[in-house]
């Protein structure tokens, strides 16, 4: 419904009273706009249970589900898989029902396990890929190229410095790869001997391996893609100064359009390798965002996000089903995995489409005119 109906007055208000005194209005749900492809305006998800337990008979849960979303295109947004289950974790916790609340948890640190072995080996897609595996490669053959032609400068050089942060950002990679893969076996081997899974984890023990084991190899992987990152910059830059300042172009051992091709591939190998480690950390942060909102899993209310409202506070509030009236304001969160570069991408891309849409938009209107004026 749209979210004018859970919340204006007159006549909307009368029906809104006799629906509530029915006692059968179970679940209020906000949704951020643009989530239909045929209505852009944010509305309310209205949730009926004529069979609701006497201890809920005269309480409704006001879910706010307007700061949870995945961004689809510029203009259509939708809930992932793992949102939406954990929107559903939440009922189901205000229902009493723990352990599916549990289940959900343990769900997703086993997708989490399973994310860090892609990223040795995924098996998705058309073809098998070692998304690490073959990043390290690719990059070793940049690097046999590139030192090459640094080995014959010699020191001594204005440019040892930079040539000196190169090898450093490259030797931090190698290295930050193989203590994942020590921290990635370590995490599946505790998931599997602790035999969490959906039928016996106990919430004290996803707490533990969250604490123990997830957050530690989450920021072992923020790390390693800022490495990723590192190593790019200061090879394009090496790169720029051997061609500029140092006549790599005319040496014998330096091929350029070779070291561009190699560039590409470590390039598009970060890329792919980067993909599969956010996912890693997506799923961690799809069971943390459960967890650090009930610790204890039991139902509490959460400010921004749910609460359990009785029929006086809804009549006291002229009848309104609007959860954001209810919930409050969530304290500010800082997205550690926030990627500045590849949100301007979209911003540039999102301007793009815009100056399109206002070319072809001042077209019709000019034609429209054309023929006023005929």
């Amino acid at each position: 419904m749209s979210s004018q109906a859970s919340s204006a007055g007159h006549g909307e208000a009368e029906v809104r009273r006799k629906l509530v005194q029915t006692g059968d209005v179970d679940v209020m749900i906000s949704i951020r706009s643009n989530f239909f492809y045929t209505r852009t305006v944010p509305c309310e998800l209205w949730f009926f249970d004529k069979a609701k337990p006497a201890s809920r008979r005269d309480t409704v849960l006001m879910l706010d589900a307007r700061n949870t979303y995945r961004k689809v295109t510029r203009k259509i947004y939708d809930f992932s898989p793992e949102q939406l289950k954990n929107l559903t974790a939440i009922v189901w916790l205000y229902r009493g029902e723990t352990q599916r609340f549990v289940s959900v948890v343990a769900e997703s640190f086993n997708q989490f396990t399973n994310a860090g072995n892609d990223c040795f080996l995924f098996e998705g897609g058309d073809k098998p890929t070692e998304p690490l595996p073959d990043y390290l490669a690719v990059q070793e053959k940049l690097h046999g190229k590139l030192m090459a032609f640094v080995n014959t400068i010699g020191e001594g050089t204005p440019y040892d410095g930079t040539i000196g942060q190169y090898i450093e950002a490259y030797e931090n990679v190698c290295n930050g790869i193989k203590r994942f893969d020590l921290f990635c076996s370590d995490a599946v081997k505790h998931w599997n001997l602790t035999r969490y899974h959906t039928t016996t984890s106990t919430l004290t023990g996803l707490v533990d391996y969250q604490e123990s084991i997830a957050a530690d190899l989450v920021d072992q992987i923020h790390h390693l893609i800022k490495g990723l990152d590192l190593f790019q910059k200061h090879a394009t830059r090496l790169i720029a100064i051997c061609e500029e300042q140092l006549d790599a172009k005319t040496a014998d051992l330096w091929d350029s359009r070779d070291i561009l091709r190699a560039v590409k591939a470590v390039d598009d190998a970060r890329h792919l390798a980067v993909e599969r480690l956010r996912r890693v950390c997506y799923f961690e942060r799809q069971a943390h965002w459960l967890l650090s909102r009930f610790p204890e899993g039991v139902y509490c209310d959460v400010p921004g996000l749910c609460c359990a409202v009785n029929r006086s506070e809804i009549e006291a509030a002229d009848w309104s089903l609007t959860p954001g009236r209810y919930v409050g304001v969530a304290p500010v969160e800082v997205d550690e995995d926030f990627d500045f570069e590849q949100t301007l991408r979209d911003i540039h891309s999102e301007l793009a489409d815009l100056d399109k849409e206002a070319v072809a938009l001042a077209a019709k209107i000019q034609q429209n005119y054309e023929r006023l004026e005929t």
